[in-house]
C-alpha cells in the first residue's frame, strides 16, 4: 500500500509515522521548510514507541518521500491523508489540487476534528470520493479513527496497520469523542478561571481517577458498575436526577479574555514547563505503552486490538540453521531502575524463543491442547551486554540435541549491531499434561524433531564455557 500524507504536522506526522511502521511507503507534502526535521523527530519517537507493543516484529518500515507538491504526492497512492489547519476554505483549496492528480480510486480521508463531511464536499468534482477519518494524537499509538461518510474500503486498510475504525452513523459537529473531551474541557476551563482549581489539579482529577477507568473501560460500563447489583437501572435511577441541579456549566463558555489566556498558560507552564515538547511526548508515550501492554496481556480494551493486530504479522522464520525464534523490541516495562531490561526478561526472551522452536517442530497451541507439551527443567543463562528500552533483539536458536524425551536447546541473543546479549542453554522435557510426567512426543512431532536435530547438528557447537 501507499499512503500520501498532505500536512505534516502533529497529526501528519502521526499518520505518516503508522502506516510507515506497518509498511507502507509513503510520500509527503508540507510546505513548512522545518517539516523534515519535525517529521523525522516523530518518526524517532514512533519507531521507539510503537513496535514495544507487539512480541513480534513490525513489517519492514515503508519508504518516506518529502515532495514539493500536492501533485507529486497523490500520484498513484491508495490512501490520501489530509491533515491541514482547521480551516474550510484551506481544506477546500487542497481537495481540488489533490482531484486533479489522484487517482478516481484513491481513498481520500480527512483528519478534520470538527468538520462534517458534507462542508468540507463542498465545491468537488466526486464529492462522494471524501470522508472524515479522524484520529487521536499521537496517531501511531492510539487506535481510534473516526470514520464519517466513509466507503466501506476505508475500514480493513486502517486495521492493517492496527487502527480501530469507528463508523459515526450520521454528521455531526466535532464527531463524538472530540465532543466529550469538549465537555470536559468547557468544564475546566471554568474552574480554573472561577479559582476552584489550577490546570495541574484538574490534570491529577483526571488521571489519578476517572480516567484511569475510562482508558480501559469507557464511560458506560463504568457508570454500570457504580450502579452495584443492581445494574445501569439503579445508577441512572440515582444519579440521574442531578443532571437538572444547577451546578454545571456546560451549557455556557468563560470568554477567552487575556486574563483567562495568561491565567491558563501561566499554570500550565508552572505545571511542565520545565520538560520540552519531546520529553513530554518521550513520556506520553512510555506510560501509553506501559498501559496498553497491560491490557493486552488481559485481552482487554486497545490491547485486545494490538493482540489481534500482532496475529496479522508474520512470524519469524521458522526453518532457518540456527532458528530465528525471537525478532522483536524491548519494550519499556522490561527495564528496571537501572534503566536497562532486567535478568527475568531474558529469561522471557529465551522462554519465547522455546516457544517458536516448539511451534517449528509441530508442539503449537493445538498440540498443547491435546495433553502434550514440554516443560523447562533446566537453564543457564550468561549476561554478556545491556539491553535498553527500544533496542531491536534477535534471538538464535539451535537444536543440541532432541532424543528420546529430552530437547536440548541452544540460545544467542544479538542487538541490532551484531553484538551478543547474552546466551541461554535450554534443558526440556516432554511431559503428558494429564499425568504431568515425562513421556515420549508424538510420532510426528518425533519425525520433525529429528530432522531439525540433523539440520543443527552441522551447526558450530557451544563452547564449553557456555554449556551447562
Amino acid at each position: 500500500m501507499r499512503a500520501a500524507i498532505i500536512g505534516g504536522g502533529v497529526i501528519g506526522g502521526g499518520w505518516a509515522a503508522r502506516f510507515l511502521l506497518g509498511g507502507w511507503d509513503v510520500t509527503l507534502y508540507d510546505p513548512d521548510p522545518e517539516a523534515e526535521r519535525k517529521i523525522g523527530e516523530v518518526l524517532a519517537n514512533a519507531r521507539r514507541a510503537l513496535p514495544m507493543l507487539y512480541d513480534r516484529s513490525l513489517p519492514p518500515e515503508g519508504t518516506l518521500t518529502h515532495v514539493a507538491t500536492i501533485a507529486e504526492a497523490v500520484a498513484g497512492v491508495d490512501w490520501i491523508q489530509e491533515s491541514v489547519p482547521e480551516r474550510l476554505e484551506l481544506k477546500q483549496k487542497v481537495y481540488a489540487e489533490i482531484e486533479a492528480a489522484a487517482a478516481t480510486d484513491a481513498l481520500i480521508g480527512s483528519s478534520t476534528s470538527g468538520f462534517k463531511p458534507s462542508e468540507l464536499r463542498q465545491g468537488m468534482t466526486h464529492p462522494e470520493r471524501l470522508f472524515v477519518a479522524h484520529p487521536f494524537n499521537p496517531v501511531y499509538l492510539l487506535p481510534v479513527i473516526e470514520l464519517v461518510g466513509a466507503p466501506e474500503s476505508a475500514s480493513e486498510p486502517l486495521r492493517e496497520v492496527g487502527l480501530y475504525p469507528l463508523t459515526i452513523r450520521a454528521e455531526i459537529d466535532a464527531h463524538i469523542a472530540d465532543r466529550l473531551m469538549e465537555a470536559v474541557w468547557r468544564e475546566s476551563l471554568w474552574l480554573v478561571k472561577d479559582g476552584i482549581a489550577t490546570t495541574e489539579e484538574i490534570d491529577n482529577a483526571i488521571r489519578y481517577g476517572f480516567g484511569l477507568r475510562w482508558a480501559q473501560m469507557g464511560l458506560f460500563e463504568t457508570f454500570r458498575i457504580a450502579g452495584g447489583e443492581a445494574g445501569m437501572k439503579h445508577f441512572m435511577a440515582q444519579f440521574g436526577p442531578a443532571l437538572q441541579w444547577p451546578w454545571t456549566k456546560l451549557m455556557d463558555v468563560p470568554d477567552f479574555t487575556e486574563e483567562l489566556v495568561d491565567l491558563v498558560a501561566g499554570q500550565s507552564d508552572a505545571q511542565s514547563g520545565h520538560l520540552s515538547i519531546r520529553e513530554l511526548e518521550r513520556l506520553r508515550d512510555d506510560n501509553l505503552v506501559v498501559m496498553l501492554r497491560a491490557l493486552k496481556a488481559r485481552d482487554a480494551a486497545a490491547g485486545k486490538l494490538i493482540a489481534e493486530h500482532e496475529a496479522r504479522l508474520v512470524a519469524p522464520p521458522v526453518d532457518d540453521a540456527p532458528l530465528t525464534t525471537v525478532d522483536r523490541i524491548v519494550p519499556i516495562d522490561w527495564t528496571d531502575y537501572n534503566g536497562h531490561m532486567n535478568e527475568s526478561r531474558f529469561g522471557q526472551a529465551f522462554s519465547d524463543a522455546a516457544d517458536s522452536v516448539m511451534t517449528a517442530v509441530g508442539a503449537d497451541a493445538d498440540y498443547v491442547a491435546s495433553g502434550l507439551s514440554y516443560f523447562t527443567v533446566d537453564i543457564r543463562i550468561r549476561f554478556l551486554n545491556e539491553a535498553r528500552a527500544g533496542e531491536r533483539i534477535r534471538v538464535e536458536s539451535q537444536v543440541l540435541d532432541a532424543a528420546g524425551k529430552k530437547l536440548r536447546l541452544f540460545h544467542r541473543m544479538f542487538n541490532a549491531a551484531g553484538e551478543e546479549m547474552a546466551t541461554a542453554e535450554q534443558l526440556l522435557i516432554h511431559v503428558s499434561l494429564e499425568t504431568r510426567r515425562a513421556c515420549d512426543p508424538s510420532s510426528p512431532l518425533r519425525q520433525k524433531l529429528d530432522h531439525l536435530a540433523e539440520a543443527h547438528s552441522v551447526l558450530p557447537q557451544p563452547a564449553e564455557k557456555e554449556r551447562l
